[in-house]
């Protein structure tokens, strides 16, 4: 991993998405793309930007005095990161364990079926 951080928040993980999409972004415009699926203040918005600078999760270039913001990590390594997070801390770090758990409380369609089976035997 990069020296950035992925030990991100539920609601830093919302400004994340807004920028994995489009970015560079202005403040003002994460601001108008996340309130109309939060009822979050500008304020918030503008301390869950902070946060993600300082935990070097988002680089920002100042430009004709506006600050753009642009992730400094992908998606991907986030998620997986994450991934590796909740197996170690749900399931001890054992794959075998979450799958097994997974198969047998989820209602799985024959596509879901078909779909795990061609992500194993490409394994």
């Amino acid at each position: 991993m990069t020296e950035a951080s992925c030990k991100i928040s539920d609601a830093e993980w919302l400004v994340m998405r807004v920028l994995w999409q489009e970015s560079p972004l202005t403040a003002s415009l994460v601001i108008e793309q996340l309130k109309s699926n939060t009822r979050w203040s500008p304020k918030t918005i503008q301390t869950l930007i902070t946060r993600l600078v300082k935990k070097r999760a988002l680089g920002v270039n100042k430009v004709l005095g506006l600050n753009h913001y642009y992730p400094l990590i992908s998606e991907e390594e986030c998620m997986r990161e994450e991934t590796n997070s909740f197996l170690q801390k749900v399931y001890g770090g054992s794959l075998q364990l979450l799958l097994a758990n997974f198969v047998k409380n989820e209602s799985l369609s024959e596509k879901d079926i078909q779909e795990l089976k061609n992500l194993l035997d490409k394994k």
